[in-house]
């Protein structure tokens, strides 16, 4: 089963550029090729976690879940806020952000950093629902309002 109703949408971008520094939002990035983000901190990792992604639709549940109003999506640490399409099903798969490729690695399971954020609790609110790190295949600018999209293999 590969097709879904319609494209995703790119809803959020956020840095952060060193260790124990707070996400900054930012209208556009840079991803890099087998690297990450220009200006965050993971940007020369690895590669297996080059983004990190998170479901727009489940910011609402994980508040609720946390005891609170509403989150601002910088408090969940996660690169990337998509929304429209369901994130855990490029695990695996190759995907297409604007210009960039990318490949879903893992579940980006949520850390214990979240009872700190989210207050007692925080890390079982967010279980199931942490996202999806991504693999950077080709690289080239983000967008807030950039379609996502599934790429055939």
């Amino acid at each position: 089963m590969t097709q879904f109703p319609r494209a995703g949408r790119l809803e959020w971008i956020g840095l952060r550029p060193a260790r124990d520094t707070p996400m900054q939002a930012v209208p556009d990035a840079v991803a890099r090729t087998g690297g990450g983000l220009a200006g965050d901190r993971y940007a020369g990792g690895s590669g297996k976690r080059g983004a990190t992604l998170i479901q727009a639709e489940h910011l609402p549940v994980i508040a609720a879940l946390s005891g609170h109003a509403e989150l601002a999506p910088a408090t969940l640490r996660r690169n990337l806020v998509v929304s429209g399409i369901p994130l855990i099903a490029f695990k695996g798969r190759r995907f297409r952000i604007g210009d960039v490729v990318m490949e879903g690695t893992e579940p980006c399971d949520p850390c214990s950093r979240m009872e700190q954020a989210l207050g007692p609790g925080g890390y079982n609110a967010m279980r199931g629902m942490g996202g999806l790190c991504a693999r950077i295949v080709s690289g080239g600018a983000l967008r807030i309002g950039d379609a996502v999209e599934w790429m055939e293999a």
